[in-house]
């Protein structure tokens, strides 16, 4: 597999985990969210994904009126940078281990059609769809995505025109978003986003990765990330094997041990590794060209 020569930096800004309380750099408001993208881009990412918080709480959220806000104020400052919107939240399913179909709190489960409202509004460039259901972490935490549910989304997310990035968090998600491709529910260029280390899913372990790639279907756009400590290690993981590149707070809170980052520091690392590698970073507009995009308006 050839080492990739042009790599796409993502920069997964907040997430919906619990880090604000962990980070002060972690960002809330809308109009935090927007700054740390356009600081993000500015250190080289050419791909921003957002999530979108309470402000008053910092409570994930999927709420299109905090969307729009944080994307109107990204394309106001003029920013050119690719804009990635999470469509993943609305799958999790908390239950009363004793009593399973009880649920607890922390469950907010809808539809496939429910999780897509502000996509449907905002018409980004990239939304992501999970690719699976998962035992989240430990304890009873479900993140639930049934093949139906995946269907309906991919069906709708086609018909807007927004390229979905596939999150895929072990391998038999990659089995089934091969399925949904030879559905025709998936357009070519096909965008893989390899998500390793996350409690149950797939180890952050580099012979998992290659086995991943390996399953890939031909042609298809891939990057891949990996938790905390490892985010970095992943950086060059997988552009060695010829993938793009994910860093973030999202994922990882830190530089160092006991250094907190903030997003535009975990993006100047990332491009000096790309470049220490002999790669070169992309631009938004080769991001686009490469990710099959529509062109900057």
């Amino acid at each position: 597999m050839p080492v990739n020569q042009d790599v796409i930096i993502t920069c997964a800004l907040t997430g919906a985990g619990d880090t604000v309380g962990r980070s002060p750099h972690v960002p809330v408001t809308p109009e935090q969210i927007a700054a740390s993208a356009v600081e993000a881009a500015g250190a080289g990412a050419a791909v921003v994904h957002i999530h979108v918080r309470e402000p008053q709480t910092g409570a994930p959220s999927r709420d299109p009126r905090l969307y729009r806000e944080v994307v109107e104020r990204i394309r106001e400052t003029g920013t050119d940078v690719v804009i990635n919107l999470t469509a993943g939240m609305g799958g999790d399913l908390v239950i009363d281990p004793e009593a399973p179909l009880r649920q607890l709190p922390g469950t907010d489960l809808v539809s496939g059609l429910e999780r897509l409202p502000h996509v449907e509004e905002l018409l980004p460039d990239i939304c992501t769809l999970d690719c699976g259901s998962l035992n989240f972490g430990d304890g009873s935490n479900l993140y639930v995505s049934t093949p139906d549910m995946l269907r309906t989304g991919a069906k709708r997310i086609q018909e807007l025109g927004v390229r979905p990035e596939l999150e895929i968090f072990d391998t038999g998600q990659l089995w089934f978003a091969k399925q949904l491709l030879a559905e025709g529910l998936l357009d070519d260029p096909t965008v893989f986003q390899l998500c390793m280390g996350i409690p149950w899913g797939a180890p952050a372990e580099p012979g998992v990765l290659q086995a991943m790639v390996n399953m890939l279907p031909q042609g298809a756009q891939w990057a891949s990330f990996a938790l905390g400590r490892m985010q970095m290690p992943w950086v060059a993981q997988s552009i060695l094997l010829g993938g793009h590149v994910r860093v973030g707070l999202e994922d990882n809170l830190y530089l160092g041990k006991g250094v907190k980052a903030t997003n535009g520091q975990l993006v100047e690392r990332a491009v000096r590794i790309t470049e220490s590698l002999g790669s070169r970073v992309a631009t938004p507009d080769e991001a686009r060209a490469k990710l099959g995009l529509r062109p900057r308006a």
